[in-house]
């Protein structure tokens, strides 16, 4: 029988899990956060994302939710040099860890497990 490891590490740290290697990156962009908070009301957030990596997404929230909730994400991915035209991309996911904040700007730390399945549409195009 063989036994696990689980290595509790920083988030941009790469993060040992099953015997793979996952890479989480630090990416402070904007999200939108929707979905339904601890006492059953629907709610839609705007928040900045902290890292996100396949696995999972962590940001922080005003929203009070509870291990377990349906998450869904939305993430504008920026034009680039090789990227063209604005993107968005729509993940879902369960949340899986909530932690009270340290600063006082938003009520709780989230981590998102992350489904397999996501999306990514065509971003209309800002008007200046």
């Amino acid at each position: 029988m063989s036994t696990q490891k689980f290595i509790q590490l920083p988030l941009n740290k790469v993060t040992i899990k099953r015997g793979k290697q996952e890479r989480s990156f630090e990416l402070p962009v904007p999200i939108v956060v929707s979905g339904v908070d601890a006492k059953g009301n629907s709610f839609q957030e705007q928040t900045i994302l902290s890292s996100i990596s396949s696995f999972q997404a962590t940001f922080e929230l005003n929203s009070g939710v509870t291990i377990g909730s349906k998450i869904d994400l939305c993430l504008d991915i920026p034009k680039t040099l090789i990227l063209e035209n604005r993107l968005k991309l729509a993940l879902t996911g369960a949340v899986i860890f909530v932690k009270v904040a340290a600063n006082n700007n938003k009520k709780q730390q989230i981590s998102v497990r992350l489904d397999k399945k996501y999306k990514i549409h065509p971003s209309s195009p800002k008007t200046n």
